[in-house]
C-alpha cells in the first residue's frame, strides 16, 4: 500500500492464473521502429502548478519546450504514476513509439516529489524493499528498473518506531528481534503464537515468489512466459512443501485471516499486529488483504538478512529512474498535458483529446493510468456498456488523506531519531478508523540532502482513512475549510510532537503544508482524493487491464494485482508486455536473466 507505502514485492504465483485476455489485434514488430529521440517537455495547456510545487523545481530536469515531437504515437499513456512509467518503460524497451501525457508539472503521480525552500519532499511512497533484489523473485519495479538498465542507490535499515496503546518500541525486521517486542510488550502467548504462524507460512512464500511478475501478461501467451517457462520451479516448489505445505499453498488467494483462524491465533495484540500491516499494506485489513501478498511480505521482512531500503535523494529517485529509462528508449513525456477525454471513432480508442484542444493519435492503444472512475469520466457515456459503468460505480472506495509536511531545524531534536514512525492511538476503534493512525516519515534522516543543513524535513499522514464527505463541496478559500483542515489535521501534529519529543516547536517549523482530500482531488485527478478501491479478497477481485473499448487498456492500482507501489509496476509490465509479441516478451525476459 502507498500508505506507509511499503514499496515491497507481492506475491504473483496463483495471479496468472486470473489473468483476463486483453485480445488486442495487433502485436507489435520490434523490428520495425527507427530509433527516436526522447523528450520530456513541458506544456502550457492551462494546466495550474499544485502550490505544493510552485515554489520549488522538480526533481526531473524538464525543458520548456511545445509539446514534444508529432501529436501522435504508437501507445499514448495517460498519467505518468509508477504504473504508467513502468508501461511505458517497457514499451519503449520494446522499441516502441510511445508518449506520456501528464496533466501536472511534474512526473510520478502519487510518488512525485517536490521541493519548497531547500526541502525536499515525498508526497506518497516512503517505506521501500526489494529494490536491490534481483532475478526471478525480485519486487516487480526493480525488474522494470533492470530492463530498463536503470539502478536506484539505496540506504538500508531495519528498524522503525511504534507507538501503540501498549507502550513504544523499535520494531525490527528480522526472525528473532520482534520475538523480544512481543515479550515486552504483549505476552508469552503471543510470542507463541508468532512462531505458530512464520512456521506455517514461510514455507508457503516459496509458491508466492515462485513467477516473475515480470513474465505475466494479459493474454494467452501467459502460458508460453509463465507457465511453461516457470514450470520447473513452481513444481520444485511445491515438492519442497509436502502435501500439507502444498495444501496450504491453495490459500495463497484466500483472505489472510482464514490462515490466521486456521492455526487458532487468539492473541488480541498479534490480531491487531497483522491488521495493521494489512491495512499498510494494501489498504484493507487481514480479513481481507489476498494470502499471498502477506506471505511475500513475511518472507521479506522476516527472513535472516532482511532489510529495508530508502532511495538516496528521496522517492522522486525511483521516478527519474523511471523517466531516464523511457527516454534512453526514445520514448516521450509531456508535462502539464491535461488528458480532457479518450477520443473513440468507429468504436475504438484513437487517440486523446487535451485541455489545449490538442488532438493526439494513437496509432495502436491508448493506456490509462487513471483511476477506474477517472478513467469511466474521460469516456463518452454512449460507448461504454451500462455494466461496464455500473461496476465500475458499484466498486467500493478508501478513503483519502489528510497529510502534513515539515521543514523544520533539527536543533533539538534527538540524533537517535528514526526515518519511520507508526502512531496507533486506539486498537479497539480499529486500524482502519479515521484519525487513529498517523504515519510519519523523516527521510532526511537517511538522505541529509532532502533538507538544507542542520534541518529536517517531514510527511505525515492519515493512511487512506480521511472521509471524503466531510470535505465535499466546500470552497478551498472559505474559513470553513480552513477551520476543518486545522482541526483535522491537529491529530497528525500530535503525532509528531509524539515522535520527535519535545526539542520540537511546531511554531518554529519553516514549512508547514497540510494536504486534504480535496487537495489529493485536484492536484492528483483521484475521484473523491480516493487511494483506490477497497475490494476484499474472498469476495471479489481486482479488474484486468482489458475495457470493452478496444484498444483502451488500463493499468494502475484500480487494476490487478492491486494497491501499492510494486501492484501498479506489475500492472503497468503487464499491459505493456500484452502488447507485444510473445517471442519479444520471452526475448526481453531472456535479456534481463529472469
Amino acid at each position: 500500500m502507498v500508505t506507509f507505502s511499503m514499496a515491497l514485492g507481492t506475491g504473483f504465483i496463483p495471479h496468472f492464473l486470473q489473468f483476463q485476455s486483453l485480445s488486442p489485434k495487433f502485436k507489435f514488430n520490434s523490428q520495425s521502429r527507427k530509433k527516436r529521440t526522447p523528450f520530456l517537455a513541458r506544456n502550457s495547456n492551462g494546466n495550474e502548478p499544485s502550490p505544493s510545487s510552485s515554489n520549488g523545481s522538480p526533481s526531473t530536469t524538464t525543458l520548456n519546450n511545445p509539446f514534444p515531437g508529432k501529436p501522435e504515437a504508437d501507445v499514448v499513456v495517460i498519467g505518468s504514476g509508477i504504473g504508467g512509467l513502468c508501461c511505458a518503460g517497457l514499451l519503449a524497451r520494446y522499441n516502441q513509439d510511445v508518449l506520456v501525457l501528464e496533466s501536472h508539472r511534474l512526473p510520478g503521480g502519487a510518488a512525485h516529489s517536490f521541493e519548497i525552500k531547500g526541502y525536499k519532499f515525498d508526497s506518497g511512497p516512503s517505506l521501500f524493499s526489494g529494490f536491490q533484489s534481483r532475478g526471478p523473485q525480485a519486487n516487480p519495479l526493480a525488474q522494470v528498473l533492470d530492463a530498463l538498465g536503470e539502478s536506484i542507490p539505496c540506504v538500508n535499515y531495519d528498524s522503525w518506531k511504534v507507538y501503540i496503546p501498549e507502550g513504544e518500541f523499535l520494531s525490527h525486521i528480522g526472525p528473532t528481534e520482534f520475538f523480544k517486542d512481543l515479550e515486552k510488550y504483549a505476552s508469552l502467548d503471543a510470542v507463541r503464537e508468532w512462531k505458530k504462524l512464520l512456521d506455517a507460512i514461510l514455507p508457503l512464500s516459496a509458491a508466492a515468489m515462485a513467477l516473475p511478475p515480470l513474465s505475466i501478461r494479459g493474454d494467452w501467451g501467459v502460458l508460453s512466459t509463465a507457465a511453461a517457462r516457470y514450470a520447473p520451479s513452481l513444481l520444485k516448489s511445491f515438492a519442497q512443501m509436502g502435501p500439507q505445505g502444498a495444501l496450504g499453498a491453495t490459500k495463497l488467494l484466500r483472505p489472510f485471516s482464514e490462515i490466521m483462524d486456521s492455526l487458532e491465533l487468539k492473541d488480541p495484540f498479534i490480531r491487531n499486529w497483522i491488521d495493521l500491516l494489512a491495512f499498510l499494506l494494501a489498504g484493507v485489513k487481514s480479513n481481507g488483504v489476498l494470502s499471498a501478498e502477506m506471505v511475500y511480505m513475511f518472507a521479506e521482512w522476516y527472513k535472516p538478512g532482511c532489510s529495508l531500503e530508502y532511495p538516496l535523494h528521496g522517492s522522486g529517485a525511483v521516478v527519474d529512474a523511471l523517466v531516464r529509462g523511457i527516454q534512453k528508449f526514445g520514448g516521450r513525456i509531456s508535462l502539464r498535458s491535461h488528458v480532457e477525454n479518450i477520443v473513440v471513432e468507429n468504436g475504438r480508442a484513437v487517440g486523446v483529446k487535451l485541455r489545449s484542444g490538442q488532438f493526439v493519435r494513437a496509432k495502436k492503444a491508448v493506456v490509462s493510468n487513471a483511476s477506474m472512475w477517472d478513467t469511466l469520466n474521460l469516456l463518452p457515456s454512449h460507448v461504454i456498456p451500462k455494466s461496464y459503468q455500473d461496476r465500475i460505480k458499484m466498486t467500493p472506495q478508501c478513503e483519502s488523506f489528510m497529510h502534513l509536511h515539515l521543514g523544520f531545524d533539527a536543533e533539538g531534536i534527538g540524533e537517535d531519531l528514526g526515518i519511520h514512525h507508526i502512531v496507533v492511538n486506539n486498537w479497539e476503534r480499529g486500524v482502519d478508523a479515521d484519525q487513529n493512525v498517523v504515519l510519519i516519515s523523516v527521510p532526511s534522516v537517511l538522505s541529509p540532502d532532502l533538507a538544507p543543513p542542520g534541518k529536517h524535513v517531514l510527511h505525515a499522514y492519515t493512511p487512506g482513512t480521511e472521509p471524503f464527505g466531510l470535505w465535499e463541496g466546500l470552497d478551498r478559500r472559505s474559513t470553513e475549510y480552513k477551520k476543518l483542515k486545522a482541526e483535522r489535521s491537529e491529530v497528525m501534529w500530535r503525532a509528531v510532537e509524539r515522535a520527535l519529543g519535545p526539542g520540537f516547536n511546531r511554531e518554529k517549523c519553516e514549512v508547514k503544508l497540510v494536504g486534504t482530500p480535496l487537495t489529493h482531488q485536484r492536484y492528483l485527478r483521484r475521484n473523491r482524493g480516493t487511494y483506490g478501491p477497497a475490494i476484499q479478497a474472498g469476495k471479489d477481485t481486482f479488474p484486468g487491464h482489458s475495457t470493452p473499448i478496444p484498444h483502451l487498456y488500463r493499468c494502475g492500482d484500480s487494476t490487478f494485482p492491486g494497491i501499492g507501489v510494486p501492484a501498479v509496476a506489475a500492472s503497468g509490465a503487464i499491459v505493456a508486455n500484452s502488447l507485444v509479441s510473445v517471442s519479444q516478451h520471452s526475448q526481453l525476459l531472456s535479456a534481463v536473466g529472469i
